[in-house]
């Protein structure tokens, strides 16, 4: 797959700006339509930017519902953790409940958080919006190159992975196949770093980032530095 529609911001800024825009319309739309709003978190240090965006303004009540794409099995208050860097921008001074701000238990270890992390997910139909990164090597989540299985159709929806190639190898992540049951769902792409792993997938090169999308829609958010030809 190409590389889907792009959106270009002239910096991290401008794009963590207009990045909250959307979310926040994305969420008045879903609960408008279903009354609730279901949002997938990514790591970074550009969502970090997005999640302190949100808290500025206040984002999320009771109708919000938070989900994580992937996590490192660290402690559970581990600085390194998705989960702990959006409660420390955003989730914890929020209106949304904690009860509704669902953190991967990695801590348990990757069996038992992938198994309990999908017993949590039954009871949800298509996620409204993800957000996704992506890194040098085309992964996003903790979906790696050479991962076969992380992205087979049939895979389950909530992965034990034991050998990641950057650390902690042990982490716990959604497949490809949950992360397309998606409506919407964005790519951010920041920095320089990232200009070879874009024009390989424009290219049509079979990446873990190219082989999700959401069901409506599918975005990739760029600053210029991103955007550029290498």
């Amino acid at each position: 797959m190409s590389l889907p529609p792009t959106r270009v911001f002239a910096d991290a800024a401008a794009l963590v700006s207009a990045l909250a825009d959307a979310v926040c319309e994305e969420a008045a739309s879903g609960i408008g339509l279903r009354g609730a709003f279901h949002l997938v978190l990514s790591g970074g240090t550009t969502p970090r930017a997005l999640y302190a965006e949100l808290a500025r303004r206040g984002a999320g009540d009771a109708r919000w519902h938070i989900w994580y794409g992937d996590e490192r099995c660290l402690a559970a208050d581990h600085p390194e953790r998705n989960s702990v860097m959006a409660e420390q921008a955003w989730l914890a001074a929020s209106r949304i409940p904690p009860a509704n701000r669902r953190p991967m238990p990695a801590e348990r270890g990757a069996t038992l958080a992938a198994s309990d992390y999908a017993g949590w997910l039954q009871a949800v139909g298509d996620f409204d919006l993800v957000l996704l990164g992506m890194g040098e090597d085309g992964h996003t989540a903790s979906l790696f190159p050479d991962h076969a299985r992380g992205v087979a159709p049939d895979s389950p929806d909530v992965l034990a992975v034991f050998d990641a190639p950057k650390p902690p190898p042990e982490r716990v992540s959604l497949s490809a196949a949950r992360l397309c049951r998606s409506r919407k769902l964005w790519f951010v792409v920041t920095g320089a770093g990232k200009r070879t792993a874009l024009a390989q997938w424009q290219s049509g090169a079979l990446l873990p980032a190219s082989e999700v999308s959401g069901r409506q829609e599918t975005i990739v958010w760029l600053d210029a530095a991103a955007a550029r030809v290498p």
